[in-house]
């Protein structure tokens, strides 16, 4: 056998149990014995010679992008496939708690019912988020486990302290269904190594204890360190989950960011010395505020002016955030179209505290199961949208024809009353 376990070689066979070749052979019905052979061939071309059991499992194929998911999917339902581990679903391509609030023509809707059903029928768990950690999944450190969708997977390994590769559509529902995943990356202790540090000491603790900077620390460092594991230094002790998220999801965006370290903050990184495994860092790179000015600069593609809608929550939105949302929106009305995508879980949360009946006398319409990136809900084909979300901004552009607006949370709240661009000064001061 040639290549092993991280190496990215070639493997000739991988070693399976005696439990995994009786999958294979079809001793759990066809659907397993399919998804086996999906797992056991990508743990193959990933140079794998093993698989690992994992704990759950969260499903970004889900989402419809055409009519051969779905049918992949009603086909392992039809062979009677069943998931093994506990497994939350992503976004899909309908808000089913708001009927309307997705546009479309009656095929694509129609078809991406068919295939949000299918999931269930799976045994899949009706979260519909790109935020399962705010839905009371939240793997254990150390807990091998099978995510898919990039930020999900980023809060895993780097938040929660769990164990995944970035799995992508068809072959996160394989891993589910068998309760195995290809024993490479990320799943190892070798690979979780951070090789590069990143010093923040050139900026403020003003800036660096703003939420605004976390998405803009994010998307320079997907572009700065791509795939590479990260060491974060000089953040505040105190930096909070969204924090984080906010973080994780902008570097999941820009590069290929699927585990971050910040020290004194995250379960691997009691040290800067502790996340680099007592090595050498490969690379030392010094945030400037020069850096934060330019990425700041690229989230923007629409110069200040009139926007024609704003929209926050991607990843989708937490309690806290809408705590600091429901304070600052009490009493204003916005005047263009103000979106709020969350959690199905979520906004059953915060119904209950009485917050989205006054939201909605803002002015501002919730958008569950699904998000304005993913399905057609802005009004028209082109426009301009405001967010101060880094994931919204990277992807708006490519997906709605929206030109992009980034800001904080005050600045989206202060310009969608007025239905144009409101600069805080002190925000970047």
């Amino acid at each position: 056998m040639s290549g092993g376990p991280g190496t990215g070689g070639r493997a000739d066979a991988v070693r399976l149990t005696t439990e995994e070749a009786a999958v294979l052979a079809g001793a759990d019905g066809p659907a397993a014995a399919t998804a086996m052979r999906i797992v056991t061939e990508a743990a193959r071309l990933l140079g794998a010679d093993s698989l690992v059991p994992i704990g759950s499992a969260h499903i970004d194929g889900c989402l419809y992008h055409g009519d051969g998911g779905v049918e992949f999917a009603e086909r392992l339902v039809r062979e009677e496939g069943a998931v093994k581990v506990p497994t939350t679903l992503n976004v899909g391509a309908l808000d089913l708690l708001h009927p309307g609030r997705v546009k479309g023509d009656d095929h694509r809707l129609e078809m991406s019912r068919r295939l949000m059903n299918a999931y269930l029928s799976m045994g899949c768990s009706a979260t519909w988020t790109c935020a399962p950690y705010q839905a009371g999944h939240r793997p254990a450190v150390g807990e091998q486990v099978a995510w898919g969708e990039s930020n999900a997977v980023a809060f895993a390994n780097s938040v929660l302290g769990a164990r995944t590769n970035r799995y992508g559509d068809f072959l996160d529902i394989a891993c589910a269904l068998v309760g195995r995943a290809p024993f490479v990356g990320l799943h190892l202790d070798a690979a979780r190594r951070a090789t590069v540090v990143v010093d923040t000491s050139e900026l403020s603790e003003r800036l660096r204890d703003l939420d605004a900077f976390y998405p803009v620390l994010g998307s320079w460092l997907g572009r700065a360190v791509g795939d590479r594991v990260a060491v974060v230094d000089g953040l505040p002790p105190t930096t909070s989950e969204d924090r984080l998220k906010a973080l994780g999801a902008a570097a999941a965006s820009t590069g290929a960011v699927a585990l971050f370290h910040v020290s004194g903050v995250t379960p691997e990184a009691p040290t800067v010395e502790a996340a680099l495994g007592g090595q050498p860092p490969e690379r030392v790179i010094r945030v400037t505020p020069e850096d934060v000015r330019a990425t700041l600069a690229t989230l923007s593609t629409s110069a200040d002016g009139a926007i024609d809608a704003v929209a926050l929550g991607s990843p989708h939105f937490s309690r806290d955030e809408f705590c600091r949302l429901h304070g600052l929106a009490r009493g204003r009305r916005f005047s263009v179209p103000f979106y709020v995508c969350t959690g199905r879980d979520v906004l059953r949360e915060v119904a209950a505290e009485g917050w989205i009946t006054d939201l909605e006398a803002a002015g501002v319409t919730t958008v569950a199961d699904t998000c304005v990136i993913v399905a057609p809900i802005l009004p028209g084909h082109r426009g301009t949208l405001m967010t101060n979300s880094g994931k919204f901004a990277h992807y708006t552009p490519g997906t709605t024809g929206y030109g992009v607006i980034y800001g904080s949370l005050e600045e989206c709240v202060e310009s969608g009353a007025a239905g144009r661009v409101v600069r805080l000064t002190e925000t970047w001061t």
